[in-house]
C-alpha cells in the first residue's frame, strides 16, 4: 500500500469545559513496518483519577501490544481484542486500590500495509468511515439511548439530547459485566477513504454528513482543527472532554 497511496494523519484533544481531562488519543506508526498504523481513541470515566487512570492504561497497553504485532503473521482482530481485553482487566485491577470505581471507553482502529483494515470499539466513542465525504459505516455506541433507537422509540435527533444520554450498558472495567467486542473488518481501503475515531464529547455536535463533508475538503490537521472549534463553539461552555483521531488515504501527487 505504502508503495501507491499516501497516509496522513492528525490527532485532538481539549478539556471542553470539564475541570480535568479523562479522555486519551494516539496515532502510532509501527516501530519496525512502515505502512500499518494504530489509532486509538479512550473516554475514561470515574472522577477526577479514575477515569484518567483508565484510559492511560488503554493507551498504555495498546501501546505495548502493538510494538509485537507483526502484519502478515498475527491477525489485526486478534491484537484488537487482546488491547481491549488486556486493558479491562488491568483497569479492574487498578479499581482495587481506588477509591472510585475506573472505566474508560475504547475506539481502535488498526491499518496494514497492505490496505486492509480493522476495528474495534465498546461504550460510546464511535468510529467513522467516510469515503469521499460519504458515510460508509460506523460504529454502533453501547448505551441506553441506542436501545431506545433501535427499539424504534426515538431518533437519532432525540437521542442526542436524551436526558439519560450518559448512560452506557458496556464499556471496559465494570464488575459484573464483560465489555463488548464489536469488531469491523474492511478488506481495503482506497483514496478519498477517511477513518475518523472521536469520543463523544466531539460527535455529540454533528451529523455524519457536516464530518464527512468536512473531512474530504480539508487534510486532516486543518479538519481536526475546525471540528474541535466548532464542537467547542456549539457546547456554549457546556462541552465534555474531547478527542478525535484522524486518518486520510490519498493519491500519491503525481512524479515532476
Amino acid at each position: 500500500m505504502t508503495r501507491n497511496f499516501r497516509l496522513s494523519a492528525a490527532t485532538g484533544l481539549h478539556q471542553g469545559d470539564r475541570p480535568y481531562q479523562q479522555d486519551q488519543v494516539m496515532v502510532l506508526s509501527h516501530p519496525r513496518v512502515p505502512g500499518c498504523v494504530l489509532g486509538v481513541i479512550a473516554d475514561g470515566m470515574g472522577g477526577r483519577s479514575g477515569g484518567r487512570k483508565a484510559s492511560d492504561q488503554v493507551l498504555m497497553t495498546a501501546r505495548q501490544l502493538f510494538a509485537r504485532y507483526k502484519p502478515g503473521r498475527d491477525e489485526p482482530v486478534g491484537v484488537l481484542r487482546q488491547i481491549l481485553e488486556d486493558a479491562h482487566t488491568v483497569i479492574k485491577l487498578t479499581a482495587v486500590s481506588s477509591e472510585q470505581e475506573p472505566h474508560s471507553t475504547l475506539a481502535a482502529f488498526l491499518l496494514n500495509p497492505e490496505g486492509d483494515c480493522a476495528w474495534v470499539h465498546a461504550g460510546d466513542s464511535r468510529i467513522y468511515h467516510f469515503h469521499q465525504g460519504r458515510l460508509v459505516k460506523r460504529t454502533k455506541d453501547h448505551s441506553y439511548v441506542q436501545v431506545l433507537v433501535d427499539r424504534g422509540e426515538i431518533d437519532e435527533e432525540e437521542a442526542s439530547l436524551h436526558p439519560q444520554s450518559n448512560i452506557l450498558l458496556g464499556c471496559l472495567g465494570m464488575k459484573s459485566t464483560p465489555p463488548p467486542v464489536d469488531v469491523h473488518l474492511i478488506p481495503r481501503l482506497a483514496p478519498g477513504d477517511v477513518l475518523m475515531a472521536c469520543s463523544d464529547g466531539l460527535w455529540h455536535y454533528f451529523t455524519p454528513e457536516e464530518m464527512g463533508a468536512l473531512l474530504a475538503d480539508q487534510p486532516p490537521r486543518a479538519a481536526v482543527e475546525l471540528l474541535v472549534a466548532e464542537a467547542r463553539r456549539r457546547a456554549r461552555g457546556t462541552g465534555d472532554n474531547l478527542s478525535i483521531a484522524v486518518l486520510k488515504i490519498e493519491d500519491l501527487p503525481p512524479a515532476e
